[in-house]
C-alpha cells in the first residue's frame, strides 16, 4: 500500500478522478424509464450488476449503449412490463426497477429477486 505524508504549509493542488458508484448508478438507470427519451449517463460503472440492469431495459424494448463510463438509453420505445426471472435472480436490486416500470407502464410483473428468501 502507497503512503501520502503530507506537511503543513505546502498547498496541495490537483484533480482526482472519481468512479461511479453501482448504488448510486442502478437507481438511475431504473429512473430512466420513467423518461421517455434519449438519456445520457456519465461515469457509470463497468460492472455485472450495471449489465444485468441494461439487460433488462433491453428486453423492455430500450435501445442501450455503453462504451467505457458513458451510457446512453433511449426509453422512447418500451413495449414490454415482465421482467425476465433469470435476470430478476441474477442481482437483488433489480426490484427497483419496479416502481420505475409502475410509473410508466402502470404495471409490472416480476418475480422474487435475487438471493432473496421471501
Amino acid at each position: 500500500m502507497e503512503n501520502y505524508i503530507v506537511e503543513g504549509g505546502n498547498r496541495l493542488e490537483g484533480e482526482v478522478v472519481i468512479s461511479g458508484a453501482k448504488n448510486a448508478a442502478l437507481p438511475i438507470i431504473a429512473a430512466t424509464i420513467l423518461n421517455p427519451e434519449k438519456i445520457e449517463i456519465d461515469n457509470c460503472p463497468n460492472i455485472h450488476d450495471v449489465a444485468i440492469m441494461l439487460n433488462i431495459l433491453e428486453i423492455l424494448g430500450c435501445k442501450v449503449h455503453m462504451e467505457k463510463n458513458q451510457m446512453l438509453v433511449d426509453t422512447s420505445d418500451i413495449n414490454q412490463y415482465e421482467i425476465p426471472e433469470n435476470l430478476m435472480r441474477e442481482m437483488r436490486s433489480s426490484v427497483i426497477i419496479v416502481g420505475a416500470m409502475l410509473g410508466r407502464m402502470k404495471k409490472c410483473v416480476f418475480t422474487y429477486p435475487g438471493d432473496c428468501d421471501f
